[in-house]
Parts: C-alpha cells; sequence; structure tokens
C-alpha cells in the first residue's frame, strides 16, 4: 500500500489538470494577474452558489477574519467572543487589532461553541461572536443570532472549515455556511474542501455597505476612489491565477463534499464495533462536509496508535494539542480551567484520520483495519 496522507492533492488534480493548466495558462498570456476577469468571474459564481450577495474575494482567510473585524468598526478593547478549540487563526486577528479576545468551551460531541457558555460571556464590552463552522458542520447558528440580537452584537461566521454546509433553521428556511452572520469568511488554503494552489480567502456579506468598505479595506482603503485613501485598509487581494483554479473547481465542491461524506460514512461503520472510538456527530440542523474526520479515543493511547499509523504508513493529525486559552500567546488570567472541562479533554484524546477525494475503497479498508488492529489489542 502507498503511502496514506491527510489529503490528496495530486489525485484530485490529475482529474481537472488539463481545465486547470489551460485556465492557469489564460491567465499568464492575458497577463491580468491581479484583479484580472478570472477574479470578477468567480466573485459572481461564487456568490451563486451561496445565494449570497456579495462576495469579496482576499488574500487569505486570516486577512478575510481581520478586514471582517475592520468593517465592523470595533475599537480596542472590545470584547470578541470565539470557541478556544479552534485554530489560532480566529483569536490571532482580535488579538492583533488589539480587541479583546473571550475564549468560551465547546459542546462535546459537535465540538462547536457552546450556546449557554457563550451567553454566560456577555459583558458590556462585548460586540461581537465569531462561531466557527468547525471541521465542516454548522454551530448553533439560530441561537447564536438569537443570542446576538438580543444583546446588539455582530456575528462574523468562520466558515474556513465548512464552506458548502448546509444550515437549516426551525422554520425550515435553508442557508449557506457563512451567509447567515453579518459577515462570513472562508479560506481556500489548499487543503480546504474547495482550495486553490496557494493562499487564497473570501469574505461574504448581504449588506451592500458593509460589502462597499470591504472593498474598500482590501485595497488600502480607497473606498471610492483610486489613490483617495478614506479608511485605513491593508493589501489583501486574490490573485487572479488562484481565481482561475478556484473557478475550475467550485463546480466540483459538491462532489467533493459528498466524497468526503462517504468516507465518513465508511469509517463511521467500520469503527461502530468498538466503544473505544467515538466517531463525529452531525448535528439535526446542518449538514457536513467533514473538511476533518476527528475520532475522540477513549482509553486509547494516542500517540502509540498515531505511531502504529506511521509505520503502516497512514498519516493522522490532532487538530488541536492546545487549547488556545493555554497558548503562550493568548493566555489570560482572567481564564479559569474550570470553564474549558471540554476543550482541554479534547485536546488529549482528538485524533483526525485522513479524508479526501481520492479515496479508494482498499485504502479505507486498510485505514480501518489498521486503527482497528491497534485499539482491539
Amino acid at each position: 500500500m502507498k503511502p496514506i496522507q491527510m489529503v490528496d492533492l495530486k489525485g484530485q488534480y490529475q482529474k481537472i489538470k488539463s481545465q486547470v493548466d489551460k485556465s492557469i495558462l489564460n491567465v499568464i498570456e492575458n497577463t491580468a494577474f491581479i484583479n484580472g476577469p478570472e477574479v470578477k468571474e468567480f466573485q459572481k459564481e461564487l456568490e451563486k452558489y451561496l445565494n449570497v450577495k456579495h462576495v469579496i474575494p482576499c488574500a487569505n482567510g486570516t486577512d478575510a477574519l481581520q478586514i471582517a473585524m475592520m468593517a465592523l468598526g470595533l475599537e480596542p478593547g472590545d470584547e470578541v467572543i470565539t470557541a478556544d478549540f479552534t485554530f489560532a487563526a480566529t483569536v490571532e486577528v482580535i488579538a492583533l487589532l488589539k480587541l479583546t479576545p473571550v475564549l468560551v468551551d465547546v459542546e462535546q460531541d459537535t465540538f462547536n461553541i457552546d450556546i449557554e457558555a457563550l451567553k454566560k460571556a456577555i459583558t458590556p464590552k462585548t460586540k461581537a461572536i465569531i462561531p466557527v463552522h468547525l471541521f465542516g458542520q454548522c454551530a448553533n447558528m439560530e441561537a447564536v443570532l438569537e443570542v446576538a440580537k438580543a444583546h446588539n452584537l455582530f456575528v462574523i461566521e468562520d466558515t474556513a472549515q465548512a464552506i458548502g454546509a448546509d444550515y437549516t433553521f426551525a422554520d425550515g428556511i435553508t442557508k449557506k455556511a457563512g451567509t447567515m452572520g453579518d459577515i462570513g469568511t472562508t479560506s481556500f488554503f489548499p487543503s480546504k474542501n474547495l482550495g486553490c494552489y496557494g493562499d487564497g480567502g473570501a469574505i461574504f456579506t448581504n449588506n451592500d455597505d458593509l460589502a462597499h468598505k470591504l472593498r474598500g479595506i482590501i485595497n488600502h482603503g480607497m473606498i471610492n476612489k483610486r489613490y483617495y485613501h478614506d479608511i485605513v485598509g491593508v493589501n489583501s487581494r486574490l490573485d487572479s491565477i488562484q481565481a482561475a483554479v478556484l473557478r475550475i473547481k467550485l463546480p466540483h465542491l459538491d462532489t467533493y463534499c459528498s466524497a468526503r461524506l462517504k468516507v465518513a460514512e465508511y469509517y463511521n461503520n467500520a469503527f461502530a464495533s468498538t466503544d473505544k472510538l467515538i466517531t463525529p456527530i452531525t448535528s439535526s440542523f446542518t449538514s457536513h462536509v467533514f473538511h476533518q474526520y476527528t475520532l475522540v479515543l477513549n482509553g486509547v493511547d494516542r500517540a502509540a496508535l498515531q505511531k502504529h499509523l506511521s509505520d503502516k504508513n497512514i498519516a493522522s493529525a490532532i487538530y488541536y494539542p492546545v487549547p488556545l486559552h493555554n497558548q503562550k500567546a493568548y493566555a489570560d488570567s482572567r481564564y479559569n480551567e474550570a470553564d474549558f472541562t471540554i476543550t482541554n479533554e479534547l485536546c488529549k484524546t482528538v485524533v483526525s484520520l485522513p479524508i479526501h477525494t481520492e479515496f479508494e475503497e482498499d485504502q479505507l479498508q486498510y485505514i480501518t483495519e489498521a486503527v482497528l488492529s491497534f485499539v482491539n489489542s
């Protein structure tokens, strides 16, 4: 069996190679490398896919989060609440803008932000909530939006891991991840379900005024006229070559997500026979696009399991080994360990298995047999 990586970008590329190569060559021949036609067309196509009024492409997903907060006019010292169990980019940009990050615990089953913990964290200084749609399924957005409305807070969705997921409200209305809050953000990092061949990101909103401001911020603060800088901005543009790749891949996004779901279902069925592996739970109100397939180990030596898999040329990963509130950069005396019991436990027990769009059944059988042979030994 050849080595099994967390993602198989080469295999995915081979299936669309002729289209991608032609599209990239077209950009090079036309020399419209920044804000060229490919960027504008991708913007329109993603707006249609998401059913959102405005998509603002940018350089990466971290920039997308930062620009979103800049557009909302948050001031130093304003508090922004987000989940403790996520990648550092979410809290990093809060700190960079000299806002005050407020980290809260997550749900045991979904790994997404805990609504009761969110409610308890609100103070007069709270100005925004960033729910992270972790590993591929939406947080409880109906509850988040109710809390935000009650306290007059902004909602910025971090959709870096869940683009393509659907959320269904109690009234039956369905919306795409990233289109429910004031602003949604995403990343097109190569390993994402919709990934480019470098860095890339985007911001979503249905608010016309916010969209106008966001477009100005990503281009050096030029809100209305070139070389007239109305506000402090940044340089964060999606380049045309990356947009060209994304245009080819966007029509395949739902197929990619379905392929990942099939892998997850295979894993779930294979691991159903043991109580030592707790398989992912999908909430009733959301679909799951499985950016990651993350198990919770029950009485299993994680380091030994990972070594066992590595010896068999099977990759694995830990998302995430250290809670954000325990990271040196974000440690704060305000935090009480008793408020992070679930996050602390998850960081000790989670492990993610390879999941991507190019699996053959014999590879999945090889992986699951390797895992089960260890946990049942």
